[in-house]
Formats: C-alpha cells, structure tokens, sequence
C-alpha cells in the first residue's frame, strides 16, 4: 500500500507532467488541471526545446515508473531495433511483465503491479518472476500463483474492481480476468498503448545528450 506522502507525491508529479499517473491523482486533475504551486493557474513563460523535451520523457518514464538508467537501456536497445526508436521505446517498455499485469486489470496502480511481481505472486508460463523488468514474449501466458488468488487484493481484481480506473484491455492482451490470466498475443503497437506521450520529443531529448 502507498503512504500519504507517496500519495501526495504522486499527486504534486502528475499535476507538473499533466498526466494522471494514479488514479487519486486522476481525481485532482480533474478539480485541479493545472501546475503545483502559487504561480500554477497563472500563464508560464514558453519553456525551451530542452525543457519540453525533459518533460515529455520524465512523463514516458513516471508512466512506468522505472529509474533513469533503465529508460535509457530501453532507448538504446529500441534504436538498435528496426523500425521508428520512439514507437519502438514504448513497444518495449510496454512488455515489461509489471506493465502487462496492470493492462491486465490485476492491479489498479504501477507501483501495485511492481509490488506484486516482486513479493512473487505472478507466473509466466508457469515459472515464478519476481524482476518488474522481465520483457515477456508474444505468447507466454502471465497467470497469478494459486496460493495468491484467494487473496483480497486478488479477489477485488478477479470481479473487475479496477475496471472503473484502468484503460479497456489493449488488443495485444487475452485476458481471463476471473481466472486472473492473461496471455501477450502480439507485439503491443504505439498506437494501442494507454500512455501519454510525444515520442518523438523523447527521441530529440536522447539524442541530443
């Protein structure tokens, strides 16, 4: 569970990048769409290229809420793969095995799916994972641990209880809801994927360090 000041930090961060990045934050950007602070309803000054761009990849990486290090591994491997690096970075990012159980409807935050994954109470193909990162291939199946299924937080997920806070289940997933499985049926596409984001401006921020 998040504390308070998780919360709140979650909160004040969603509000800077305008985008929700939980669903209590969804709720203030709702009856607050503007920046933290004195000066946030107030008109800013234009930002500079590089400032647009930081933002806009601070957005991509809070998304999924991974360090810095491991955002920019996911860019160099997505230059090195064939095909546009923007589209490709959140084509990656979003076969990370905690991305795939939140878009699966068994976790209603992130940092509820990290959780998860790492107290060991998801499979892939039947092998125990407890790496967040763990890049699952097209056709592997994630399904949650027997002895974890009876669970509350489990049980709230197997009836659809995040159904009001999660996007639709993108077509790149099959999911099983209540038998709490899912199974990566292709490649995710950029334009499938829930998240907010200028890739191209990502691609600028990277290419210009």
């Amino acid at each position: 569970m998040a504390t308070k000041s998780q919360d709140r930090r979650k909160v004040r961060l969603s509000r800077a990048l305008g985008v929700a990045l939980t669903p209590k934050a969804a709720r203030y950007l709702e009856k607050r769409p503007y920046a933290p602070g004195e000066h946030g309803r107030t008109k800013r000054k234009a930002d500079s290229d590089y400032a647009v761009r930081l933002r806009e990849k601070q957005r991509l990486r809070e998304q999924y809420g991974i360090r810095e290090k491991q955002m920019r591994n996911t860019f160099n491997e997505a230059r090195r793969t064939q095909g546009l690096t923007g589209e490709n970075l959140v084509e990656l990012l979003e076969m990370r095995l905690d991305a795939l159980v939140l878009r699966s409807g068994f976790a209603r935050t992130t940092a509820q799916a990290r959780q998860m994954v790492v107290h060991r109470h998801i499979l892939v193909d039947g092998q125990t994972v407890d790496r967040p990162s763990f890049r699952v291939k097209p056709g592997q199946t994630i399904h949650v641990k027997a002895k974890s299924e009876g669970t509350e937080p489990f049980q709230v997920a197997a009836a659809g209880g995040h159904a009001d806070v999660l996007p639709p289940v993108p077509g790149y997933l099959q999911v099983e809801l209540d038998k709490l499985q899912a199974q990566l049926v292709r490649r995710p596409k950029r334009a499938e994927v829930p998240v907010v984001c200028d890739v191209q401006l990502v691609v600028e921020y990277y290419a210009a360090r």
